[in-house]
């Protein structure tokens, strides 16, 4: 499962206008972003613009391909893409990823799994008190 996160910049004028378009977002559009495989999605918007994107993929590869050929899905973008600023292209296709630096799950999972130069320390301690 691969997380991805990217960054868009909505034209301060038409921050009601994009809010209001994603309340609700069209049924077959919601149905073709799941059929893509993608899941867990969330969008999240900042002050003077600023929208953070969120899901979670199988395969980003293929749901950027399935999405590319809906239809229904360059209809929505050729919809959503003047809402946005310095952007080259259909919004699902053209946004910049940002780098993950931080997953508690992942993580907290490697600190419960000692490495083996761990488990070796703690065989030598121990050996050596006996």
């Amino acid at each position: 499962m691969t997380r991805v996160c990217f960054r868009l910049q909505v034209r301060p004028e038409d921050l009601d206008e994009y809010i209001e378009r994603h309340s609700p977002v069209w049924p077959e559009m919601l149905a073709e972003i799941a059929a893509s495989g993608r899941r867990n999605y969330s969008l999240f918007l900042a002050e003077g613009g600023t929208l953070i994107g969120y899901y979670e993929v199988d395969d980003d590869a293929a749901a950027q391909a399935y999405l590319a050929a809906s239809p229904i899905a360059a209809r929505w973008e050729a919809e959503m893409s003047r809402f946005f600023v310095g952007l080259d292209g259909r919004p699902d296709q053209a946004a910049a990823p940002l780098t993950e630096v931080f997953h508690l799950e992942d993580q907290l999972a490697d600190a419960d799994e000692p490495a083996a130069s761990d488990t070796h320390d703690r065989t030598d301690i121990e050996g050596s008190t006996s």
